[in-house]
């Protein structure tokens, strides 16, 4: 089982990094404090996630504590305080915090995901699906929520349930079918032909990232030989790699490449001089440019004021079946806030989209430019 980490340093724009002088730093935190109403709030909430972070998890937690107390309807401290207490295996008080998580947002879906880590804790499967199932119609782009739900499935014996969860997973981040191989809640599924099918997808992958060789193959991805050879070899017959023989020294040594259909639509990875990597990503490259594309089309429905174009147009950001999965993998934090977005405009209608239209067009203002930023570093890249 694997679980989300909930904290971590948040990356910057470069572009909004001002450079300011020791007077305008101090100016600004006097006046922050000043300004801030939740000063005070954020500052413990800070400090618990970097206690979280060296593992102080008693600290962390009084710290979240603290929060809580300043502003008792502050979700990000009960998630964390929740997922403290979770890792110093005080499980009723991690269950509390996210149950007060759900009397202020009954759809919160990374609260019904831990709570199903809970359950699982507690070898509950049920209990546990039953809570993942809820995270996943409240976000059914979460590919963690969808892995785990596989894992349940799979303790419970349920084969094609697991396999179908599993693959909806891997849909949305490829990085899970890499994990779902040295996965022990997997033991019972195994053997079943669709879960050699995501074998196959890691040995794909990892020919992809400019590993050729059986050995090579065996130390990136952890599966065992037999499983690479028998993953290569199903993939050779599918007409998705090649396979040679090259000599080294006295010993002939297998080695592997993707076909050149396939390799141009999805991007290799060649490794070249000093252990360096030189990237060709047609494929990404196509997929930031229809994101961007669909920008133009949301934004022209939002300055419309068309409430329902408006939701549909966010509809290609956020389904898994569009272009949610390439969301989530290159602009995250802004998914999110998409999918709050739409959520919004469907409690509230036209007039959420007047009163927040400007902060909806500066949030694909941003996705826009950082989607520029990265075709040039592409471009850079393939030079």
């Amino acid at each position: 089982m694997t679980m989300r980490k909930l904290f971590g340093d948040k990356k910057e724009d470069p572009s909004k990094e001002i450079q300011k002088s020791e007077s305008e730093i101090s100016s600004d935190s006097t006046d922050t404090k000043i300004t801030d109403a939740n000063y005070s709030r954020n500052k413990l909430f800070k400090k618990g996630v970097s206690l979280m972070a060296d593992e102080r998890m008693d600290d962390a937690a009084r710290a979240f504590e603290d929060a809580i107390r300043i502003d008792p309807g502050h979700v990000d401290s009960l998630l964390k305080l929740g997922y403290t207490r979770f890792h110093m295996n005080d499980l009723g008080s991690a269950m509390d915090a996210y149950n007060k998580v759900h009397e202020i947002d009954v759809t919160n879906a990374e609260a019904w995901n831990l709570k199903g880590l809970i359950f699982y804790r507690q070898k509950n499967y049920e209990k546990a699906l039953e809570c993942v199932e809820k995270a996943i119609e409240s976000n059914p782009t979460d590919g963690m929520s969808w892995y785990n739900k596989s894992c349940y499935h799979s303790l419970l014996n349920h084969i094609p349930e697991s396999i179908e969860a599993l693959k909806r997973s891997i849909e949305i981040d490829v990085k899970n079918a890499k994990k779902a191989v040295r996965d022990k809640d997997f033991e019972n599924i195994r053997a079943d032909e669709g879960y050699r099918r995501i074998v196959e997808v890691v040995v794909l992958e990892s020919v992809r990232q400019g590993y050729h060789k059986v050995g090579q193959i065996v130390w990136t991805t952890m599966l065992g030989k037999l499983d690479v050879e028998d993953a290569a070899r199903k993939l050779v017959e599918k007409g998705l790699l090649t396979k040679t023989e090259k000599n080294l020294g006295l010993q002939k040594v297998e080695e592997y490449e993707i076909v050149p259909e396939l390799a141009e639509k999805i991007g290799v990875e060649k490794k070249v001089f000093f252990g360096t990597v030189k990237k060709s990503h047609p494929l990404v490259i196509q997929n930031l440019k229809e994101i961007s594309e669909a920008i133009h089309a949301v934004k022209t429905a939002i300055e419309n004021g068309d409430v329902k174009d408006v939701i549909s147009k966010l509809d290609v950001f956020i389904e898994p079946s569009k272009k949610g999965g390439q969301m989530i993998e290159y602009f995250f934090e802004e998914h999110r806030d998409i999918r709050l977005f739409k959520a919004r405009l469907n409690a509230k209608g036209s007039e959420y989209l007047q009163d927040n239209k400007q902060k909806m067009i500066d949030l694909f203002d941003h996705i826009e430019m950082m989607i520029t930023k990265k075709l040039r570093n592409e471009a850079a890249q393939n030079s």
